[in-house]
């Protein structure tokens, strides 16, 4: 289950009720995977072979299908990070830069867990959405955000997208961002 961060205040939002009603007010889509239909192989697995990910994609076939079907999506694949990734840090200082798309972009969480930080309005600033498995958040187009993983750095995702060139970012300068140790 998601957790909510508001970077300026430290204030914690929790439960799935309080974590959705706070993520509608910046229109950003959250909703819930069953995380353990993934088979447990798989879940502890965060060096995917293509064949795996396929096996990932075949058993949210019905959820991809369904959200692809109400947003527009057109492809879609599984990512996987973790400290095996080759060039993981030069990776995560790209997702890791303020950045805007021409279409939301999706997550759903499989397995690990991973932060979206994305800008509110200017009273809230920056927020942080925790994410763990079966968590799908999508960030409103236009929205400046940032990816990036959690301490333990293995996360799991099914990623969608609207244009068949996939993940394009345009970068957002915010002399505003105060980047947190």
């Amino acid at each position: 289950m998601a957790e909510i961060v508001i970077r300026n205040t430290n204030e914690r939002i929790t439960g799935d009720e309080n974590v959705r009603n706070f993520l509608n007010k910046y229109e950003v889509l959250y909703e819930n995977w069953d995380a353990s239909k993934l088979n447990t192989d798989l879940q502890n697995n965060f060096g995917l072979t293509d064949q795996q990910k396929e096996e990932v994609l075949k058993t949210y076939d019905y959820e991809i299908r369904d959200l692809a079907a109400r947003r527009g999506y057109q492809i879609w694949d599984v990512i996987t990070l973790s400290e095996q990734t080759p060039d993981i840090e030069e990776k995560l200082a790209k997702f890791e830069e303020i950045h805007t798309h021409a279409e939301d972009e999706i997550r759903a969480i499989v397995a690990g867990k991973g932060i979206f930080v994305i800008k509110a309005t200017d009273d809230v600033g920056y927020f942080n959405v925790e994410l763990s498995p079966g968590d799908v958040i999508s960030v409103p187009e236009n929205t400046p955000h940032f990816f990036t993983l959690m301490e333990n750095k293995q996360i799991i995702a099914v990623r969608l997208f609207i244009e068949k060139d996939g993940w394009i970012a345009d970068p957002y300068p915010d002399p505003t961002f105060i980047k947190q140790a």
